[in-house]
């Protein structure tokens, strides 16, 4: 090999700050931190809502309150997960603008 042309082995060690320049590394977002905030808060809201709404005079006569508060909490958390998604979907766009 001439003294121009490196060999590119897995011996070969490069410093990422040779290689990558800061000003233009993208900032995006981590959407598995979005999903399990908007889990959490699901969870948080949606498990007081349900227990409220079991035991109001309306859902007094339920067979069984557990399945309710349940379905309804996973309901609740479910929409929030899906609104944090959409929220790092539009960090993630807002991090291409001005590219």
């Amino acid at each position: 090999m001439s003294e121009t042309q490196a060999p590119h082995g897995p011996s070969d060690d490069v410093e990422v700050r040779d290689v990558v320049d800061p000003a233009t590394v993208r900032r995006a977002p981590r959407y598995s931190a979005f999903f399990w905030t908007g889990a959490l808060v699901g969870i948080v809201i949606g498990l007081p809502l349900s227990l409220y709404l079991v035991n109001t005079p309306a859902g007094q006569g339920m067979m069984k309150p557990g399945v309710y508060i349940t379905v309804l909490t996973v309901f609740v958390m479910t929409v929030t997960t899906l609104l944090a998604g959409l929220f790092a979907v539009i960090a993630d766009r807002r991090s291409l603008r001005g590219r």
